[in-house]
């Protein structure tokens, strides 16, 4: 499947900023069922753009706006061609081993009442893979999916509690159970290519990983239910939201500020030849 995206944010300013600094999760990296093609980050206006590598691996710029607009527009997208891996995410150049991926945050800590879960969920089996499979049912059954009922800071403990929430608070959760059962979990996040017909959304989407002996990293996204497929595309990856958001960072000045984003995705499949030449790069990426 080719997916474009177009993950458009909008900052408008009661006042302009004297500066503004930003770090852009944005741009996703090619890795064996996932092949990056044209992809860009720009600007409406002058700013310096420094491209890097942050400690989870993840591509990230560091933005510099210093003759702020008062209408700040960060546009981000291009066209990424993907395959079904049945979730298995293999040919990234981690740079930390799984096991950091055991640590809790304030957003993914679990309490007694997600570790009974967990334990209930998965009780009968030590086979990680199937422990994650259960995992993934039971809270794609136990929560209900509902926008406005969190924010951006509420954890998984908040969340469980509510038994409803978003993406986000769903891979938190994820997270939360997964390492209280001793297996490695990150969050992700990217975008999603909904079969559905809604692909104008004001986020965009957020997933997890669980390290799996014998296979590796393989995704799971508890708010559908199922493991990543060929319409999703990967950002970044993270402990949290706080560590995989698109963009984080500060302003001096600017009075009131709003924001507006939207992220917006489409597809077309793949021709033969075109799966070929991902198969191509994927075995060089192994060599």
């Amino acid at each position: 499947m080719r997916i474009t995206v177009s993950h458009i944010t909008t900052y408008r300013y009661s006042l302009r900023p004297k500066r503004v600094m930003q770090l852009l999760r944005l741009t996703p990296e090619s890795f064996e069922g996932q092949n990056v093609g044209k992809w860009s980050v720009d600007l409406n206006c002058d700013a310096r753009l420094r491209s890097k590598r942050d400690a989870h691996g993840n591509i990230v710029h560091l933005l510099t706006v210093d003759d702020v607009p008062d209408e700040l527009i960060i546009t981000a997208g291009g066209t990424v061609d993907c395959e079904n891996t049945s979730g298995v995410t293999a040919g990234l150049a981690d740079p930390l081993p799984a096991l950091v991926y055991l640590q809790t945050t304030d957003l993914t800590k679990p309490n007694a009442v997600i570790t009974e879960f967990a334990k209930d969920v998965t009780s009968g089996t030590s086979n990680q893979l199937s422990q994650t499979h259960k995992l993934l049912a039971a809270i794609y059954e136990r929560m209900t999916f509902e926008t406005g009922a969190t924010d951006v800071t509420t954890s998984a403990i908040e969340a469980f509690e509510r038994q409803k929430g978003v993406c986000q608070d769903l891979a938190h959760l994820f997270c939360a159970a997964c390492r209280s059962l001793g297996i490695p979990a990150r969050y992700i996040s990217g975008h999603l290519f909904r079969q559905d017909g809604m692909n104008d959304q004001s986020a965009s989407h957020a997933w997890a990983e669980a390290h799996v002996n014998g296979l590796g990293w393989v995704s799971f996204d508890p708010a559908h239910g199922i493991s990543t497929d060929e319409h999703y595309v990967r950002i970044a990856a993270g402990m949290d939201y706080r560590q995989a958001a698109p963009i984080v960072g500060t302003r001096t000045g600017g009075g009131m500020e709003t924001l507006d984003v939207i992220a917006r995705t489409g597809a077309t499949p793949l021709r033969q030849s075109q799966k070929q030449t991902m198969g191509a790069m994927s075995q060089s990426q192994q060599q």
